[in-house]
């Protein structure tokens, strides 16, 4: 076979080496039939099984996982029975079965794929990745119907099975923890994303990985040599000796390099110039500060909130209760033993629905969402703000707000806050009277007004992803433009740069808390620009560590003004580059 490489999505950095395991999903093979009518109930009855089955079978998962599974895997696993059990899944296909006559298998498919198509409408990049989520659950009771599973090969000893690369159109999750107990290396999968449950869960169990191969699935063959090149997104397939080589050698020296790392966990994160920097950890689940406390993150600089909204119809008596919040807030700042705990609030809106069934906006990324979707559904903002009011009275909470760009959106924010703790303190419930108050810079707007922020709000966190996003007026999940996405930019440059001055200046606490924080490429220019705190994802935070422990501000500084003084793409790459070698 001629050797050849395929290109994707970089989710979980390392190499691996290995022969190709081939899962099929089982939902090519699904049959489509009418049944006759009075077959009808015994086909609901049959898909209502599978449903109670695969229910029986997550909760057997839940309660035999192994105490050093990723935290994240529990709560991923509670996120699919969640969504098992949703009348979209659970209903809807019997419905189909009763109306149009369809199979079990047909009926379930065909809900599934009306469900995927309206979450590949959302523009939030982390909530479209969701739709992953409902079609692995959807996976799973077709297996349960069809009577189908996919087995990994049990080790046998020899060099040939010791190093199993998965490849997969998807794998979920749960799926992963069979993984655990065999040669299994890397996974490849022909869809997939930065943000999605597999890719943290890789990311988590630091396998190498690489989502979005289009077509890996079917052009690899079962039992071919692979190669993931995790840090570059890049698979070969069938390498020639000499390529073979050169990554064994790579990998090894890799090995070498984390072995190095991890005995950083305990040092101070100082410059070489004696300055102390501030590292902190993005979350999604309360179980993720375990993560956070092992890798050394002097608190939480992000905890996503909307895991708690997703996957539950838009009625108010679905959304989460106070109490469920609070439970929630409680036992992530319980869990940092007295570590901030930066609490986001709901960025969640028109592009990102609670419910499965929920039409989309026009244009979602404009449109009615973060504090805007909040501040015009001001029950369901008041109950998560006395939730997470209520926590601050076990551990130091900050609270963030996303999205702000208008004076009157803080203004608003900041009066629903003093009536929320006018409300606990009627009730005679504990909080932290002076929890601080931040905003998320993440819109042009608001970094060009700054002023309006530092007058009002005690810290500010900017939001890379979107900034960048909304300044260069590209979605960067979307193929066609994903070119265009660059945080090198000259405008992003100075509305980074020009940020983080001011903040500074004006001796108001600033943070960035995206991707760019955990990215080692850029650890040096945002020092240079005057940064003291960095949030990123638990598995990055060594080797920012590593680079800021190498890092001379004195030298950094006024390498990195003169960037800020450059347009042109090249000379700002050939600075950036340069800086890392400082």
């Amino acid at each position: 076979m001629t050797s050849f490489t395929l290109h994707g999505i970089p989710v979980s950095r390392g190499i691996a080496i290995g022969r190709a395991h081939i899962l099929a999903p089982a939902a090519l093979d699904v049959q489509h039939y009418l049944i006759a009518d009075d077959q009808v109930e015994a086909e609901v009855a049959r898909l209502q099984c599978a449903i109670t089955a695969v229910h029986a079978e997550l909760q057997t998962i839940w309660n035999e996982l192994p105490q050093d599974a990723p935290a994240e895997l529990g709560a991923f696993i509670d996120v699919h029975a969640l969504i098992l059990s949703d009348p979209m899944i659970s209903e809807m296909p019997l419905d189909i079965i009763r109306s149009r006559y369809y199979n079990a298998e047909w009926a379930l498919v065909t809900q599934i794929e009306e469900l995927s198509s309206q979450f590949e409408e959302i523009e939030d990049a982390y909530l479209r990745e969701r739709k992953a989520d409902i079609q692995q659950v959807g996976e799973r009771v077709l297996k349960a119907l069809t009577g189908s599973a996919n087995f990994l090969p049990k080790v046998d000893g020899n060099e040939g099975s010791a190093s199993m690369i998965v490849v997969a159109h998807d794998i979920s999750p749960a799926d992963m923890l069979q993984f655990r107990d065999r040669a299994f290396s890397g996974f490849i999968t022909d869809v997939g994303g930065q943000n999605s449950h597999t890719a943290i869960v890789a990311r988590s169990l630091d396998i190498p990985a690489t989502v979005g191969v289009s077509n890996a699935s079917t052009l690899i063959e079962q039992g071919d040599w692979l190669i993931i090149d995790g840090d570059a997104g890049v698979v070969v397939v069938d390498p020639t000796s000499v390529v073979l080589d050169q990554y064994r050698e790579k990998q090894a020296r890799q090995i070498r390099e984390r072995k190095k790392l991890g005995k950083l966990k305990k040092m101070p994160s100082v410059t070489l110039d004696g300055t102390a920097i501030t590292l902190l950890a993005n979350i999604e689940f309360p179980d993720d500060c375990a993560h956070a406390m092992d890798a050394g993150a002097h608190g939480i600089g992000l905890f996503r909130s909307e895991f708690l909204f997703m996957g539950r119809t838009g009625h108010a008596h679905k959304l989460p209760t106070e109490d469920e919040q609070f439970e929630s807030y409680k036992k992530a700042v319980v869990a940092m033993k007295g570590r901030p705990v930066t609490i986001r609030t709901l960025d969640i809106g028109a592009d990102k629905p609670m419910d499965f069934a929920e039409q989309t906006a026009l244009n979602p990324a404009l449109g009615l969402r973060a504090i805007r979707f909040c501040l015009s559904e001001p029950q369901m903002f008041m109950t998560q703000l006395r939730a997470i009011l209520r926590a601050s009275a076990f551990g130091p909470i900050k609270l963030l707000i996303p999205m702000l760009a208008h004076a009157f959106e803080i203004d608003q924010t900041l009066a629903m806050i003093a009536q929320a703790k006018a409300q606990l303190r009627e009730e005679k419930i504990k909080f932290d009277p002076v929890l601080p108050i931040g905003a998320m810079i993440e819109i042009p707007a608001a970094a060009l007004t700054l002023p309006l922020f530092i007058k009002r709000l005690d810290f500010l966190s900017i939001g890379t992803n979107d900034l960048i996003q909304y300044t260069l007026a590209i979605d960067r999940v979307d193929h066609e433009v994903a070119h265009l996405y660059n945080p090198l930019h000259p405008a992003v440059l100075y509305l980074l740069s020009t940020t983080i001055a001011i903040a500074a200046k004006a001796g108001v606490e600033i943070s960035v808390c995206g991707e760019m924080a955990g990215d080692t490429q850029m650890t040096r220019l945002l020092l240079g620009m005057g940064l003291r705190e960095f949030s990123m994802h638990p598995s990055q935070l060594l080797a920012v560590k590593n680079e800021i422990l190498n890092s001379d501000l004195n030298v950094l500084t006024p390498a990195t003004r003169k960037i800020s003084r450059l347009y042109e793409p090249k000379a700002i790459n050939e600075a950036v580059e340069q800086l890392r070698l400082l």
